[in-house]
């Protein structure tokens, strides 16, 4: 037989890349190609960008010349969020060979085939935003135990300082009947927890949707969606991934409430505590409906990790308005806070803002916040020292294995791959500064050799 032809990826950014990538890869070992690690020699080296990092050309730049040095004849393709916003800054890199925007990149194998038939170079596909205004399904393969399922793309959102919608359009979604195949794939492959991403989740069925060339139309809402996947056998675990707080509904809450296979789990982004921040980033809530969200799952969830995104540094933020966050989130009953510092992004409102802060400062704040975030991890994952949970064995580091409970907690275990993809109840035993717990098989406790 003659060796295939290899491909290796390397997704930079969101669970919803990753999804995309692990399509993109099932895309070209339809088309005969082997996917291979990327620290290896492959034919096609793949880089799926982010737009979020600070440092996203530094970054692509690196990656092209690890590729580079492993394979100098191989082809080099760029997509992603970043390909989209700035194609011909990407193009101009030494090695890369195609650039493809977002409505581009799910035809990548066709690119590569007529590269690879030509002697062309740098070729750059990139169109308009607006073209990228299909849904294309896609669902992440490479860790047996957990798939990242895309249900949503894009974002009707205006927030001032994000690009998102000029990277990948206007908010689109796939419709059940689609994305109940694809919970079907992922269950008859064995794995066990999807975890549903978008790039504006809650907004699933509000915007417009393009699917196999069907006409624009209004679908059913987020709550339909997860009220069908409730009945789907096969699958034991679904876990919701980032939700707007203003979609974050009563109804969705109480769902999840009694729900035997959605997890108590939710991350809700805040990015600022203060109403004045809230209202320069064009939010569509203030804080004090933020704060009944919390105040709401706690009433029905007592046990439910609570995640928060958070910006410091957006200008205009004084040390007062940075107080005021950092008071109100200190006040919160939440689990951890994902904080970013604030830079300046091209083509947005922000960057012509006035009340610029000093880099030292978005720095320091971001320190801040992030102590504030240990202590909150620590005080939420302290609570369940000595109880049992369930939790979902998956490979770990050297000789152990790792998982995570129902509320999303990590718990480090002995190592018995035999037990790999099992839902099975632990205890919780030591506690690690970072919130991490050492853990012991529940229906094996009394068996030394397998205790910690």
């Amino acid at each position: 037989m003659a060796t295939p032809r290899t491909v290796a990826f390397y997704t930079l950014g969101c669970k919803l890349n990753y999804s995309e990538s692990s399509a993109l890869a099932r895309q070209f070992e339809h088309a005969g190609y082997a996917v291979v690690p990327f620290d290896t020699e492959a034919n096609v080296y793949v880089i799926n960008t982010c737009s979020v990092t600070e440092s996203a050309d530094k970054k692509c730049r690196t990656i092209v010349r690890q590729a580079q040095r492993r394979a100098p004849d191989a082809k080099i393709v760029v997509t992603g969020c970043y390909a989209q916003l700035k194609p011909e800054e990407i193009a101009d890199i030494p090695g890369v060979d195609i650039v493809l925007g977002a409505a581009e990149k799910f035809y990548i194998v066709d690119f590569v085939e007529q590269i690879a038939s030509t002697a062309a170079k740098n070729m750059v596909s990139a169109g308009e935003v607006n073209l990228a205004n299909q849904f294309h399904s896609s669902f992440s393969m490479g860790d047996r135990t957990r798939s990242f399922l895309k249900v949503q793309d894009g974002c009707d959102y205006k927030c001032t300082f994000c690009t998102i919608p000029q990277a990948r359009g206007a908010s689109r979604s796939n419709t059940i009947d689609e994305i109940l195949k694809d919970v079907h794939q992922i269950a008859d492959r064995g794995i066990k927890e999807i975890v549903l991403t978008g790039i504006n989740l809650g907004d699933f069925g509000n915007g417009t949707q393009v699917i196999e060339g069907v006409k624009p139309r209004k679908s059913d809402l987020f709550i339909d969606l997860i009220q069908e996947l409730e009945q789907v056998e096969g699958i034991e675990r679904f876990r919701i991934s980032s939700i707007e707080p203003n979609l974050l509904t009563e109804e969705i809450i109480s769902f999840v409430t009694n729900s035997k296979k959605f997890l108590p789990h939710f991350h809700i982004p805040l990015q600022s505590g203060s109403n004045e921040i809230l209202a320069l980033m064009r939010r569509r809530y203030k804080r004090e409906l933020y704060s009944e969200k919390i105040e709401s799952i706690r009433r029905h969830l007592p046990d439910c990790c609570i995640g928060v995104d958070v910006i410091v540094g957006f200008p205009g933020e004084t040390e007062a308005l940075f107080q005021e966050t950092y008071d109100f989130i200190k006040s919160l009953e939440i689990s951890y806070i994902h904080v970013f510092t604030y830079s300046e992004r091209a083509n947005t409102p922000a960057i012509e803002m006035p009340g610029s802060v000093p880099m030292h400062l978005r720095r320091t704040r971001n320190e801040i916040l992030s102590e504030l975030s240990s202590r909150k991890k620590y005080d939420f994952c302290s609570r369940y020292a000595g109880t049992t949970r369930s939790v979902l064995i998956e490979k770990g580091k050297g000789n152990q294995l790792s998982g995570y409970t129902d509320n999303y907690i990590k718990v480090l275990l002995p190592h018995r791959p035999e037990l790999i993809n099992q839902i099975i109840p632990i205890t919780l035993n030591d506690i690690q500064p970072d919130g991490t717990f050492t853990g012991e098989y529940h229906h094996l406790q009394n068996t030394p050799e397998h205790v910690w």
